[in-house]
């Protein structure tokens, strides 16, 4: 099924856990709304492809990929990205510049950026890093 121009279903779908990973209409028109919103206009301003690396998860995906429960992934707003070529970093800060309506922005670890999209958007902004042991999460893309 294809979401944009660029974006097709079965790239939010993918999972290497080998369980059923297929959202509903709920899921699919967030899914959809992602995609129009924030990825689409992304992938127009860079000129190339935008990977996605982790996007819908079903209970049984998130708990298996260790995923928090209220995971915007698990409603199909979120996505887990990155763009060859270009850093993590680099990504976050271009999704910044070109104000697009996310969610929330999440730069992790310096290898993927998670963004997501919903209604309401707080355009919050995250740097996650690894200290001790664990994960911390410092406020601004940093």
């Amino acid at each position: 099924m294809l979401l944009t121009a660029n974006f097709h279903l079965e790239e939010f779908t993918r999972t290497a856990t080998g369980l059923p990973n297929v959202p509903n209409r709920a899921e699919r028109a967030a899914l959809q709304a992602l995609a129009v919103h924030v990825l689409q206009p992304l992938r127009d301003s860079i000129g190339k492809p935008v990977y996605i690396t982790s996007g819908f998860r079903s209970a049984a995906v998130n708990r298996a990929v260790g995923g928090v429960a209220d995971s915007q992934h698990r409603s199909g707003q979120a996505a887990d990205i990155q763009v060859e070529g270009m850093s993590s970093m680099a990504l976050a800060r271009r999704i910044v510049a070109l104000q697009l309506p996310f969610d929330q922005l999440i730069e992790e670890f310096g290898e993927w950026v998670h963004v997501s999209h919903a209604p309401q958007p707080r355009r919050q902004q995250l740097t996650a890093v690894r200290r001790a042991g664990s994960t911390r999460y410092l406020h601004g893309v940093r």
